[in-house]
């Protein structure tokens, strides 16, 4: 069986026990449930932001513990600061370290998107995304059928959460819907966790060139983000560059004013 295979089974798993532990009823008496979200569709879009989506992971089933006692606080903050458009918390927890918990801190301290990252199987965890602070969830193509891409669209809609629509080959495209909100090309392949920027380049000359377009993984360098750029990518989903450091934060301020200076810079030899 591989990663893929067995992080679904244990989330399905997962869901059923939530289920009986948090009922529906109790996730709609969350102070969250009924306040108004924040469009990362929007934000991704702000000519004053580079379009970086910063993460908060903990650990990966491909490389172990990444940063396990990070400050989710403290890097939340300090992302947004640094002029991250967005932020993007995994809330797994067997295979990815996070909880609930994180996200909601993360909304406590901070008004800007946040993606639930997690793995999408049942309609109760969009339920519980509202329920925990979430703007937008994340829906994987590789994983779901189209039919149930497009009523978890529907539902997330309904509640006033956005969808990040993740795919990462050529066929997966035909999930894409009129009403997606954002859609993500994963660099990594989730049957074998191999990472290659290519995948985004590749793909982008079938990219509906309406929708705002999110790379994801393998994001490096400026070079990286600038490339991306020139191929009609909006936004860019950077965890594990960041959470390797021992302050994430710093290293994704040193990033987005290093995609700011080589911005600058083009657009001055443009005008001359």
């Amino acid at each position: 069986m591989d990663i893929l295979n067995k992080i679904i089974e244990n989330k399905k798993k997962e869901v059923a026990e939530r289920k009986e532990l948090y009922p529906i009823k109790l996730l709609e008496s969350s102070i969250y449930f009924d306040s108004p979200t924040v469009s990362l569709k929007h934000y991704l879009q702000c000519k004053d932001r580079v379009g970086i989506i910063a993460e908060i992971k903990r650990k990966s089933p491909s490389k172990g513990n990444i940063n396990p006692y990070v400050d989710v606080e403290r890097t939340s903050i300090g992302y947004m600061q640094a002029g991250a458009s967005a932020l993007s918390i995994l809330t797994d927890n067997t295979f990815f370290g996070g909880t609930n918990n994180d996200l909601t801190t993360a909304r406590k301290y901070n008004y800007c998107p946040i993606l639930r990252k997690d793995f999408i199987v049942d309609e109760y965890q969009i339920i519980e995304a509202k329920s925990i602070g979430a703007d937008a969830i994340l829906l994987l193509a590789n994983v779901l059928t189209k039919e149930e891409c497009k009523a978890f669209t529907n539902l997330a809609h309904q509640l006033g959460l956005e969808i990040l629509l993740e795919t990462h080959t050529l066929n997966e495209l035909e999930y894409y819907l009129p009403e997606t909100d954002v859609l993500g090309i994963n660099n990594r392949d989730l049957k074998t966790f191999t990472v290659d920027i290519e995948r985004s380049l590749e793909l982008a000359a079938y990219l509906p060139k309406s929708v705002v377009k999110v790379s994801e993984s393998g994001i490096k360098t400026v070079d990286d983000i600038l490339l991306l750029k020139e191929n009609g990518f909006n936004g860019f989903l950077i965890g594990e560059q960041f959470m390797k450091h021992s302050k994430p934060e710093k290293a994704c301020n040193e990033l987005i004013s290093q995609v700011e200076h080589s911005s600058s810079l083009k657009t001055v030899s443009y005008e001359n």
